[in-house]
């Protein structure tokens, strides 16, 4: 067994802010008792029925909203977190992980851009898992012309961005989301901030989608 056999794949911490809950609950279970000691103490006599009736009644309705509480109130007691590693779980148990099969349906290329249908084939298959185990299909039921082209192109941006993701664990995996939400890495970190820019000028728009796509869509529509 390795090292990374023996490494925790989760981590549990105790929530924040648990003394103040504890005062206030505390304050709660002492007005409990302290209205259970009131019914009992001033029970009124027996030739008073109504009034007994009535007390017996809402004493009884206390402690069923006061044994509510109690077993609210044992379950937030000390709440805890657990913290995952998601890395640590494939080099532990990656000769062990089974064959996955990822189908992504589409029909309607306007309704369901092929950009979007792209991206998301293309994070399906940056996912942290086994190549060899890792199968993603694209069911078009629309038979789209555009939508084949799309997958054409890429398969070849594919030969770039898998990589990428894999060589720098980037998230998200989407090409679109990670391009939104990231910025251009520092040049400090050289070799990065050049693939990323190399991946950044294949995945524009503007040579990606619309210098290929938009001809395209025209002779469709035609």
């Amino acid at each position: 067994m390795t090292k990374n056999d023996y490494l925790p794949l989760f981590e549990t911490k105790l929530a924040k802010g648990r003394i103040p809950y504890l005062l206030f609950a505390t304050t709660i279970f002492s007005g409990i008792c302290l209205i259970t000691v009131y019914r009992t103490s001033f029970l009124p006599p027996r030739e008073e029925t109504s009034r007994r009736y009535a007390w017996i009644g809402l004493f009884l309705a206390e402690l069923w909203f006061g044994l509510y509480w109690f077993i609210t109130a044992v379950v937030r007691w000390s709440p805890f977190y657990r913290y995952t590693f998601k890395d640590r779980l494939s080099p532990r148990y990656e000769e062990v992980l089974p064959s996955v099969d990822i189908f992504v349906c589409t029909a309607d290329p306007t309704a369901e851009p092929p950009c979007m249908v792209v991206s998301t084939v293309l994070s399906l298959m940056a996912l942290d898992y086994p190549l060899e185990k890792l199968n993603v299909y694209l069911s078009d039921d629309g038979c789209s012309d555009l939508t084949f082209y799309a997958m054409l192109e890429a398969s070849r941006f594919a030969k770039q961005w898998l990589p990428f993701c894999r060589k720098f664990r980037v998230e998200p995996r989407s090409p679109d989301a990670y391009f939104r939400t990231t910025s251009q890495p520092l040049r400090a970190h050289s070799t990065m901030a050049n693939e990323w820019t190399s991946v950044k000028v294949c995945m524009s728009p503007s040579t990606w989608y619309f210098h290929r796509f938009c001809p395209l869509i025209t002779r469709i529509n035609m």
